[in-house]
C-alpha cells in the first residue's frame, strides 16, 4: 500500500562577511628646543694694598740727615747758641756789676769760660727703638657677580595621526531554499475523478 508522502528539502541562507581592517598610522615629531646661555658678568675692584716705611728718625739717628734737616737744625742751634751767650753776657755782666760787693766775679768767670761742659754719655741704641715707622693699609677686594638665567624655548609638535577606519561587507553568499515533493498523492473527485499529484 502506498502511502502518500510530502517531501521537504530546504537548504539555509549563508551570509558571507568582508572585512577590511582598520589602519591607524601615529607619527611624534621631536619637540624643537633651543637654550641659550647668556655669560654671567663679573666684576672685580681692587685697591691695592700699601706699605710705607718711614726711616726717617733710624736715618737721623746714624747722622745720615737729609740737607734741609741739617739746615734747620744748624738754624735751631744757633738761635740756641745765641739765647745762651746772650745769658751769659748778661749774667756777666751783672756780676761785674756788682763787683764792689766783693766775692770773686772775674775769677768765677774766667773758671767758668775756661772749662766746657761735662760731656755726659750713657747706654743708647743707634738707632734708637722705634725709629722706622711701618704703617700698612692692606687695601680692598670687591667682588660682584651677576648670573643671568638660561633662555629655553620649546615648541612641542603635535603627534600627526592618520587614520582609516575598518569595513564589514554583508553579502549573501547563498540564498534559502525549499523544495517541496508529493509522492503518492491522489485527488478523488465527484464522478469518479482521481488525478495524482
Amino acid at each position: 500500500m502506498l502511502f502518500p508522502q510530502i517531501r521537504l528539502e530546504s537548504t539555509f541562507a549563508q551570509t558571507e562577511l568582508s572585512v577590511r581592517k582598520p589602519v591607524q598610522e601615529i607619527e611624534q615629531p621631536m619637540a624643537e628646543m633651543t637654550i641659550e646661555q647668556p655669560k654671567a658678568e663679573l666684576t672685580i675692584d681692587r685697591t691695592p694694598s700699601r706699605l710705607s716705611i718711614d726711616q726717617t728718625k733710624a736715618r737721623e739717628d746714624m747722622d745720615l740727615k737729609s740737607v734741609g734737616r741739617r739746615i734747620e737744625e744748624a738754624a735751631q742751634q744757633g738761635y740756641q747758641d745765641w739765647l745762651e751767650g746772650l745769658a751769659r753776657v748778661a749774667q756777666d755782666g751783672d756780676e761785674l756789676m756788682r763787683i764792689e760787693h766783693g766775692g770773686g766775679a772775674i775769677a768765677r768767670q774766667a773758671k767758668r769760660n775756661s772749662e766746657g761742659p761735662q760731656d755726659q754719655f750713657n747706654i743708647g741704641w743707634i738707632p734708637s727703638h722705634f725709629s722706622v715707622k711701618i704703617n700698612y693699609d692692606p687695601g680692598k677686594v670687591e667682588i660682584r657677580f651677576k648670573e643671568n638665567r638660561p633662555n629655553i624655548q620649546v615648541q612641542a609638535n603635535k603627534p600627526i595621526h592618520d587614520y582609516t577606519p575598518g569595513s564589514t561587507e554583508v553579502n549573501l553568499a547563498k540564498y534559502q531554499s525549499l523544495k517541496i515533493d508529493f509522492e503518492n498523492l491522489r485527488h478523488v473527485g465527484t464522478g469518479g475523478y482521481e488525478q495524482t499529484i
